[in-house]
């Protein structure tokens, strides 16, 4: 489970699980990834601060963003604990970060699919190259929640933005513009999208949930979405010093909610590839504001 010594709860959602775990061997191909890495001290430390921002030829800038973040997204990994990811306490220190890719890095004739493949595969290279990342990956057979088409078929809007115009854009702040594949944040965490697929609709519910979720709904493409919150499964622990949670015992169970989508979570056993994180280092030279 993630330990935080500084703990923030961070609503993110990602994409599709990797098949293999990549580590510190990746640093030999960082030159191919990025052009230029510039890395300093978050200036601020105010979680509406965080942001990731990803274009379309792989440029990456983020504010006040902790490593994991980065983890995160480039192993599409919930921030909630979850059974999939082991890692032991970090350093509290969060980053701005710009890098400039390569020119090739993403190379034309790719399916949108490989493109947002290799975009998260440059951001496990600079894991590895500046914060020395080393992670293990193993399969395990666990209890699952299976994201599945119910037997009335989907109802799903397609959304109106095509992937190959999707920007990756994630931000806590109410005012910051909402990229593709992000979720906005509400009570009981709706699920409210303009451009996000199954992959991400997976990863965001299981944030909240006792079991981890794989989209097995085989529906390709980009769906709007909008619904209203529901109780979680499972709630991460509250920061020390934080006061109670607002109740939502008014709101519908998620089994309702993606009811109403055509959707349904079935519990199955799989093999998922279970991570942990051997290391993870401050980047060198870059010290504390």
């Amino acid at each position: 489970m993630f330990k935080f010594r500084e703990a923030v709860v961070l609503l993110l959602p990602l994409f599709a699980w990797p098949a293999v775990a990549q580590g510190q061997g990746q640093a030999q191909t960082q030159a191919r990834a990025f052009e230029t890495i510039a890395i300093k001290p978050a200036v601020s430390n105010d979680p509406r601060q965080i942001r990731i921002r990803v274009l379309p030829n792989g440029d990456v800038s983020t504010t006040s963003t902790h490593p994991l973040v980065l983890l995160a997204y480039a192993y599409d990994l919930p921030m909630n604990p979850t059974p999939r990811f082991s890692v032991a306490d970090t350093p509290p220190e969060k980053y701005d970060i710009e890098a400039k890719a390569a020119a090739n890095a993403i190379p034309p004739g790719l399916s949108e699919r490989e493109r947002r493949g290799r975009m998260k595969a440059m951001m496990r290279e600079l894991l590895a190259d500046r914060f020395k990342l080393v992670m293990s990956v193993e399969q395990q057979t666990m209890p699952v929640y299976a994201l599945t088409v119910a037997s009335g078929g989907p109802k799903l809007q397609k959304s109106a933005i095509a992937e190959k115009d999707c920007v990756f854009d994630f931000s806590l702040a109410p005012s910051s513009p909402k990229g593709c594949h992000t979720f906005v944040m509400g009570r009981g965490h709706p699920l409210n999208g303009s451009a996000i697929d199954m992959d991400d609709l997976a990863l965001y519910m299981e944030q909240w949930t006792d079991l981890p979720v794989v989209n097995r709904t085989a529906l390709d493409g980009l769906f709007a979405v909008e619904t209203e919150g529901w109780q979680p499964l499972q709630l991460p622990p509250l920061p020390p010093g934080a006061g109670p949670r607002p109740s939502v015992d008014d709101l519908p169970t998620l089994f309702t909610v993606l009811g109403k989508l055509g959707l349904e979570l079935k519990k199955q056993e799989v093999a998922v590839p279970v991570y942990t994180l051997d290391r993870i280092e401050p980047p060198a030279g870059v010290g504390r504001p």
